[in-house]
Protein backbone atom coordinates (compact mmCIF):
# COMPACT_ATOMS: atom_id res chain seq x y z
CA UNK A 1 0.00 0.00 0.00
CA UNK A 2 1.61 3.66 -1.07
CA UNK A 3 2.01 6.21 1.52
CA UNK A 4 -0.84 8.66 0.01
CA UNK A 5 -3.55 5.26 0.29
CA UNK A 6 -2.03 4.29 3.61
CA UNK A 7 -3.33 7.75 5.21
CA UNK A 8 -6.62 7.39 3.15
CA UNK A 9 -7.21 4.47 4.95
CA UNK A 10 -6.51 5.91 8.10
CA UNK A 11 -8.65 8.91 8.24
CA UNK A 12 -11.33 6.41 7.08
CA UNK A 13 -10.93 4.37 9.98
CA UNK A 14 -10.73 7.29 12.20
CA UNK A 15 -14.25 8.36 11.42
CA UNK A 16 -15.56 5.26 12.35
CA UNK A 17 -16.37 3.65 15.86
CA UNK A 18 -13.82 1.23 16.42
CA UNK A 19 -10.50 1.82 17.96
CA UNK A 20 -8.04 -0.41 16.45
CA UNK A 21 -5.01 -1.72 19.12
CA UNK A 22 -2.08 -3.68 19.14
CA UNK A 23 -2.00 -5.83 21.80
CA UNK A 24 1.12 -7.69 23.22
CA UNK A 25 0.85 -11.71 22.28
CA UNK A 26 4.14 -13.04 23.11
CA UNK A 27 7.36 -12.28 24.37
CA UNK A 28 10.09 -12.09 22.24
CA UNK A 29 13.38 -13.95 22.38
CA UNK A 30 15.51 -11.70 20.64
CA UNK A 31 14.09 -9.00 18.07
CA UNK A 32 10.13 -8.59 17.99
CA UNK A 33 8.61 -10.73 15.04
CA UNK A 34 5.23 -11.37 13.51
CA UNK A 35 4.23 -13.72 17.04
CA UNK A 36 5.05 -10.84 19.17
CA UNK A 37 1.57 -8.35 19.05
CA UNK A 38 -2.33 -9.30 17.96
CA UNK A 39 -4.07 -6.77 16.04
CA UNK A 40 -7.55 -6.26 17.65
CA UNK A 41 -10.32 -4.01 17.95
CA UNK A 42 -12.60 -2.70 20.06
CA UNK A 43 -15.21 0.28 20.16
CA UNK A 44 -14.14 4.31 20.71
CA UNK A 45 -13.88 4.86 24.17
CA UNK A 46 -16.05 8.05 25.67
CA UNK A 47 -14.49 9.71 28.24
CA UNK A 48 -16.47 10.15 31.78
CA UNK A 49 -16.25 13.30 34.53
CA UNK A 50 -12.38 13.95 34.98
CA UNK A 51 -11.29 12.52 31.25
CA UNK A 52 -10.68 13.31 27.99
CA UNK A 53 -10.53 11.07 24.82
CA UNK A 54 -7.44 11.84 22.46
CA UNK A 55 -7.42 10.84 18.88
CA UNK A 56 -3.98 9.99 18.10
CA UNK A 57 -1.87 11.34 15.05
CA UNK A 58 1.25 10.16 15.48
CA UNK A 59 3.02 7.03 17.40
CA UNK A 60 6.61 6.98 18.92
CA UNK A 61 9.19 3.91 18.97
CA UNK A 62 12.26 3.87 20.23
CA UNK A 63 14.73 0.60 20.61
CA UNK A 64 13.32 0.29 25.06
CA UNK A 65 9.85 -0.71 23.83
CA UNK A 66 10.91 -3.95 23.70
CA UNK A 67 12.41 -3.84 27.32
CA UNK A 68 8.78 -2.63 28.32
CA UNK A 69 7.29 -6.50 27.21
CA UNK A 70 10.60 -8.28 28.11
CA UNK A 71 11.35 -7.27 31.22
CA UNK A 72 9.61 -3.74 32.04
CA UNK A 73 13.55 -2.02 31.77
CA UNK A 74 14.77 0.47 34.89
CA UNK A 75 11.18 1.77 36.09
CA UNK A 76 8.46 0.10 34.17
CA UNK A 77 6.05 -3.02 35.23
CA UNK A 78 6.70 -5.29 32.53
CA UNK A 79 4.04 -4.91 29.98
CA UNK A 80 1.37 -8.12 30.66
CA UNK A 81 0.45 -10.22 27.82
CA UNK A 82 -2.77 -9.09 26.22
CA UNK A 83 -2.00 -5.64 27.25
CA UNK A 84 -1.87 -2.71 24.92
CA UNK A 85 1.38 -2.18 23.46
CA UNK A 86 2.88 0.13 25.67
CA UNK A 87 4.20 3.77 24.15
CA UNK A 88 4.30 7.40 23.67
CA UNK A 89 1.87 8.97 21.07
CA UNK A 90 0.40 12.94 20.50
CA UNK A 91 -2.94 13.61 19.23
CA UNK A 92 -5.83 15.73 19.60
CA UNK A 93 -8.51 16.01 22.33
CA UNK A 94 -11.93 15.60 20.70
CA UNK A 95 -14.07 15.36 23.94
CA UNK A 96 -13.28 15.98 27.10
CA UNK A 97 -14.51 16.39 30.48
CA UNK A 98 -11.35 17.18 32.35
CA UNK A 99 -11.02 21.20 33.05
CA UNK A 100 -7.25 20.98 31.99
CA UNK A 101 -7.64 19.84 28.88
CA UNK A 102 -10.17 21.60 25.63
CA UNK A 103 -10.82 19.51 22.69
CA UNK A 104 -8.57 20.91 20.18
CA UNK A 105 -5.62 21.03 21.99
CA UNK A 106 -2.79 18.75 20.90
CA UNK A 107 -0.79 16.35 23.80
CA UNK A 108 1.21 14.03 24.22
CA UNK A 109 1.37 11.21 26.32
CA UNK A 110 1.61 7.59 27.03
CA UNK A 111 -1.18 6.29 25.13
CA UNK A 112 -0.20 2.79 23.92
CA UNK A 113 -0.40 1.70 20.53
CA UNK A 114 -4.17 2.82 19.41
CA UNK A 115 -6.11 4.73 17.56
CA UNK A 116 -7.80 6.50 20.43
CA UNK A 117 -7.24 6.55 24.42
CA UNK A 118 -8.77 7.70 27.57
CA UNK A 119 -6.55 10.16 30.24
CA UNK A 120 -7.62 11.67 32.98
CA UNK A 121 -3.93 14.02 32.30
CA UNK A 122 -1.74 12.03 34.74
CA UNK A 123 1.38 9.86 33.59
CA UNK A 124 3.14 12.96 31.99
CA UNK A 125 0.25 13.95 29.64
CA UNK A 126 1.70 17.06 28.18
CA UNK A 127 0.41 19.92 26.05
CA UNK A 128 2.34 20.57 22.69
CA UNK A 129 2.84 24.84 23.64
CA UNK A 130 5.29 25.42 20.48
CA UNK A 131 3.66 24.61 17.48
CA UNK A 132 6.50 25.42 15.12
CA UNK A 133 6.07 22.79 12.66
CA UNK A 134 4.01 18.93 12.37
CA UNK A 135 2.63 17.56 15.93
CA UNK A 136 5.03 14.98 15.37
CA UNK A 137 7.60 17.07 16.61
CA UNK A 138 5.75 16.28 20.62
CA UNK A 139 7.34 13.14 20.02
CA UNK A 140 10.35 14.08 18.69
CA UNK A 141 12.59 17.41 19.11
CA UNK A 142 9.81 19.02 21.19
CA UNK A 143 9.28 16.05 23.31
CA UNK A 144 11.24 13.14 25.77
CA UNK A 145 13.18 12.93 22.67
CA UNK A 146 14.51 16.66 22.63
CA UNK A 147 14.42 16.72 26.50
CA UNK A 148 16.72 13.82 26.86
CA UNK A 149 19.27 15.33 24.65
CA UNK A 150 18.79 18.90 25.84
CA UNK A 151 19.11 17.87 29.52
CA UNK A 152 21.59 15.22 28.67
CA UNK A 153 23.86 17.60 27.15
CA UNK A 154 24.25 20.72 29.04
CA UNK A 155 23.18 19.63 32.68
CA UNK A 156 25.26 16.90 32.35
CA UNK A 157 27.77 16.81 29.75
CA UNK A 158 28.47 20.85 30.55
CA UNK A 159 29.88 22.06 27.03
CA UNK A 160 32.01 24.78 26.43
CA UNK A 161 32.69 26.38 22.91
CA UNK A 162 35.90 23.94 21.74
CA UNK A 163 35.12 20.93 23.25
CA UNK A 164 35.36 17.83 21.59
CA UNK A 165 32.17 15.79 21.88
CA UNK A 166 31.58 12.04 20.57
CA UNK A 167 27.81 11.38 20.24
CA UNK A 168 26.87 7.90 19.85
CA UNK A 169 23.82 6.14 18.03
CA UNK A 170 24.33 9.50 16.22
CA UNK A 171 21.30 8.85 13.86
CA UNK A 172 19.04 8.36 16.11
CA UNK A 173 15.86 10.41 17.99
CA UNK A 174 18.24 11.18 20.89
CA UNK A 175 21.44 11.38 19.26
CA UNK A 176 20.12 13.28 16.16
CA UNK A 177 19.21 15.98 18.52
CA UNK A 178 22.28 16.39 20.81
CA UNK A 179 25.28 16.54 18.04
CA UNK A 180 23.19 19.25 16.68
CA UNK A 181 22.91 21.12 20.34
CA UNK A 182 26.70 20.05 20.91
CA UNK A 183 27.14 22.17 17.97
CA UNK A 184 24.85 25.25 18.96
CA UNK A 185 26.97 24.96 21.71
CA UNK A 186 30.26 25.64 19.96
CA UNK A 187 31.74 22.49 20.12
CA UNK A 188 33.72 20.03 17.45
CA UNK A 189 31.04 16.88 17.30
CA UNK A 190 31.55 13.18 16.06
CA UNK A 191 29.02 10.94 15.82
CA UNK A 192 28.69 7.29 15.40
CA UNK A 193 26.51 5.45 13.26
CA UNK A 194 25.86 2.20 10.83
CA UNK A 195 26.63 2.56 7.63
CA UNK A 196 28.06 4.82 5.15
CA UNK A 197 24.22 6.18 3.91
CA UNK A 198 24.20 7.22 7.93
CA UNK A 199 27.70 8.65 8.31
CA UNK A 200 27.04 11.03 5.04
CA UNK A 201 23.26 12.10 6.52
CA UNK A 202 24.72 13.20 9.88
CA UNK A 203 27.43 15.12 8.53
CA UNK A 204 25.12 16.48 5.58
CA UNK A 205 21.85 17.23 7.11
CA UNK A 206 22.44 17.05 11.27
CA UNK A 207 25.84 19.25 10.72
CA UNK A 208 28.19 16.94 12.65
CA UNK A 209 31.94 18.01 12.04
CA UNK A 210 32.57 14.02 11.20
CA UNK A 211 31.10 10.31 11.33
CA UNK A 212 32.29 7.05 12.70
CA UNK A 213 30.55 3.94 10.93
CA UNK A 214 31.36 1.65 13.74
CA UNK A 215 30.01 -1.61 11.19
CA UNK A 216 33.53 -0.72 8.64
CA UNK A 217 36.06 0.73 11.39
CA UNK A 218 38.26 -0.02 13.84
CA UNK A 219 36.68 1.65 16.66
CA UNK A 220 40.09 2.68 18.45
CA UNK A 221 41.63 3.95 15.23
CA UNK A 222 38.93 5.72 14.09
CA UNK A 223 37.95 7.93 16.84
CA UNK A 224 41.78 8.39 17.28
CA UNK A 225 41.76 9.88 13.66
CA UNK A 226 38.33 12.11 14.30
CA UNK A 227 39.25 13.34 17.74
CA UNK A 228 42.88 13.19 18.05
CA UNK A 229 43.30 15.24 21.14
CA UNK A 230 41.10 13.15 22.82
CA UNK A 231 37.32 13.28 23.94
CA UNK A 232 35.94 15.81 26.29
CA UNK A 233 32.25 14.66 26.31
CA UNK A 234 30.77 11.63 25.23
CA UNK A 235 26.97 11.20 24.72
CA UNK A 236 26.68 7.48 24.79
CA UNK A 237 23.76 5.74 23.73
CA UNK A 238 24.92 2.32 22.74
CA UNK A 239 27.24 0.85 25.40
CA UNK A 240 29.75 -1.93 24.95
CA UNK A 241 32.66 -2.35 23.04
CA UNK A 242 31.55 1.92 21.72
CA UNK A 243 31.47 3.03 25.52
CA UNK A 244 34.90 0.85 26.05
CA UNK A 245 36.28 2.76 22.82
CA UNK A 246 35.23 6.16 24.01
CA UNK A 247 36.41 5.64 27.97
CA UNK A 248 40.34 4.81 26.20
CA UNK A 249 40.50 8.51 24.65
CA UNK A 250 38.79 10.40 26.85
CA UNK A 251 40.85 13.40 28.49
CA UNK A 252 41.09 14.70 31.23
CA UNK A 253 38.39 16.11 33.17
CA UNK A 254 36.37 14.25 30.39
CA UNK A 255 32.47 13.75 31.08
CA UNK A 256 30.46 10.69 29.56
CA UNK A 257 26.71 11.43 29.64
CA UNK A 258 25.60 7.86 30.14
CA UNK A 259 21.42 7.81 28.27
CA UNK A 260 21.22 4.40 26.39
CA UNK A 261 22.58 1.38 25.59
CA UNK A 262 21.03 -0.11 22.65
CA UNK A 263 23.97 -2.74 22.17
CA UNK A 264 22.83 -4.15 25.80
CA UNK A 265 19.51 -4.24 24.63
CA UNK A 266 19.16 -7.90 23.13
CA UNK A 267 22.11 -9.53 25.18
CA UNK A 268 19.48 -11.07 27.94
CA UNK A 269 21.31 -11.37 30.91
CA UNK A 270 25.00 -11.34 29.20
CA UNK A 271 24.80 -7.58 30.33
CA UNK A 272 28.25 -6.21 31.38
CA UNK A 273 29.50 -2.90 32.34
CA UNK A 274 33.18 -1.39 30.76
CA UNK A 275 36.42 -3.11 31.58
CA UNK A 276 38.15 -0.36 31.61
CA UNK A 277 36.05 2.01 33.92
CA UNK A 278 38.95 2.47 36.21
CA UNK A 279 40.52 4.69 33.75
CA UNK A 280 37.98 7.24 34.81
CA UNK A 281 39.86 7.41 38.08
CA UNK A 282 43.40 8.19 36.78
CA UNK A 283 41.87 11.10 33.99
CA UNK A 284 39.51 12.48 36.88
CA UNK A 285 36.42 11.65 34.30
CA UNK A 286 32.97 11.65 35.23
CA UNK A 287 30.85 8.85 34.06
CA UNK A 288 27.07 9.79 34.90
CA UNK A 289 24.16 8.50 34.38
CA UNK A 290 19.80 9.94 34.24
CA UNK A 291 16.62 9.59 33.53
CA UNK A 292 14.71 12.03 31.76
CA UNK A 293 11.59 11.93 34.45
CA UNK A 294 13.65 13.50 36.71
CA UNK A 295 13.82 16.48 34.92
CA UNK A 296 9.85 17.05 35.00
CA UNK A 297 9.76 20.47 36.39
CA UNK A 298 11.91 21.65 34.01
CA UNK A 299 10.46 20.22 30.23
CA UNK A 300 8.60 23.47 29.79
CA UNK A 301 11.96 25.25 30.01
CA UNK A 302 13.46 22.59 27.44
CA UNK A 303 10.65 22.83 25.08
CA UNK A 304 10.67 26.81 24.76
CA UNK A 305 14.61 26.37 24.06
CA UNK A 306 14.13 23.71 21.63
CA UNK A 307 11.60 25.62 19.49
CA UNK A 308 13.28 28.86 19.42
CA UNK A 309 16.40 27.23 17.97
CA UNK A 310 14.02 25.05 15.24
CA UNK A 311 12.32 28.25 14.41
CA UNK A 312 16.03 30.10 14.23
CA UNK A 313 17.26 27.50 11.68
CA UNK A 314 19.36 26.01 14.12
CA UNK A 315 17.86 23.24 15.07
CA UNK A 316 16.60 20.43 11.98
CA UNK A 317 14.45 18.04 13.51
CA UNK A 318 15.20 14.86 12.05
CA UNK A 319 12.24 13.01 11.71
CA UNK A 320 11.81 9.10 10.04
CA UNK A 321 8.18 8.56 9.26
CA UNK A 322 6.53 6.22 8.40
CA UNK A 323 2.60 5.57 7.59
CA UNK A 324 -0.08 3.23 8.72
CA UNK A 325 -0.98 1.42 11.93
CA UNK A 326 -0.37 -1.70 10.51
CA UNK A 327 2.85 -1.06 10.50
CA UNK A 328 4.07 -0.56 13.73
CA UNK A 329 5.53 -3.75 14.71
CA UNK A 330 7.34 -4.07 11.43
CA UNK A 331 8.65 -0.22 12.09
CA UNK A 332 9.59 -1.07 16.11
CA UNK A 333 12.08 -4.20 14.51
CA UNK A 334 13.69 -1.67 12.14
CA UNK A 335 14.75 0.07 15.16
CA UNK A 336 17.30 -2.94 16.28
CA UNK A 337 18.12 -3.56 12.20
CA UNK A 338 19.68 0.28 11.91
CA UNK A 339 17.04 1.29 9.82
CA UNK A 340 15.83 4.88 11.13
CA UNK A 341 17.39 8.17 10.21
CA UNK A 342 16.13 10.41 13.03
CA UNK A 343 13.24 10.04 15.28
CA UNK A 344 11.05 6.62 14.21
CA UNK A 345 7.18 7.93 14.36
CA UNK A 346 4.18 6.74 12.59
CA UNK A 347 1.65 8.19 11.34
CA UNK A 348 -1.93 6.68 11.54
CA UNK A 349 -4.13 10.04 11.75
CA UNK A 350 -4.55 13.84 10.12
CA UNK A 351 -2.30 15.87 11.60
CA UNK A 352 -4.20 19.47 12.47
CA UNK A 353 -1.14 21.31 12.07
CA UNK A 354 0.75 19.91 8.87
Amino acid sequence: MSASAAMASTASHQSSTANRQWRLRNRPVGIVDGDTFELTECPVPQPREGEFCVRLIFLSLAPVMRAYIVDGGVIEERLPIGSVMRGRGVGEVIASHHPGFAVGDIVHGPFGWQDYAISDGSGRVLKLNARVGSSSLALGALGLTGFTAYFGLFDIGRPTAGDQVLVSGAAGGVGSVAGQLARIAGCRTVGTCGGRDKSRWIVDALGYDAAIDYRGADLASAIREALPDGIDIYFDNVGGALLEAAIDHIRNDGRIVVCGSISQYLSGEDKRGPSNYFDLVYRNARMHGFHIYHYENRFREAEERLATWIEEGRLAPAEDRRSGFETMPEALRGLFESANFGKCVVQIGDDPLA
